[in-house]
């Protein structure tokens, strides 16, 4: 995998993007996406002349399905990692589906409106029926 889009830009998402940068051999490329885009533009200037990782910036609402996918089909990831509000992980799953591009998330859906688990069966076969790969725990 060489080119990896991650959405979020706030504590857990900078830990998760020094790490990929660390492992320049393995991610070439990374766009950082967030709804604030100067704090993306802020890491990325940290981290200037630090590593071998292009990384680029884009602004998006993680909530829009709509936007997600434009961003993904522009930049085409190999994967998308959800470092994001817990509760856009479903929105950023549909894009992800609708995008053809493998999900990465690391921390469980909250969801915002319902205690239904049957979302996990639900979009476990979605990806499955998309011939595509998604983690989440």
């Amino acid at each position: 995998m060489s080119r990896l889009m991650i959405i979020g830009c706030g504590g857990v998402a900078s830990v998760a993007i020094h790490k990929c940068c660390q492992n320049s051999e393995v991610f070439s490329d990374l766009l950082i996406a967030s709804r604030t885009l100067s704090k993306c533009d802020a890491l990325k200037e940290k981290l200037a002349g630090t590593t071998d990782t292009h990384i680029s910036t884009a602004q998006v609402n993680a909530d829009s399905v709509d936007e997600l996918v434009s961003l993904i089909n522009g930049y085409k990831p190999d994967a998308v990692l959800n470092v994001a509000l817990p509760y856009q992980d479903l929105t950023i799953m549909d894009a992800c589906i609708r995008a053809g591009v493998h999900y990465i998330d690391t921390a469980n859906y909250e969801p915002e409106d319902t205690d239904d688990p049957a979302w996990r069966a639900i979009y476990e076969k979605r990806c499955k029926e998309s011939g595509f790969t998604a983690y989440f725990d």
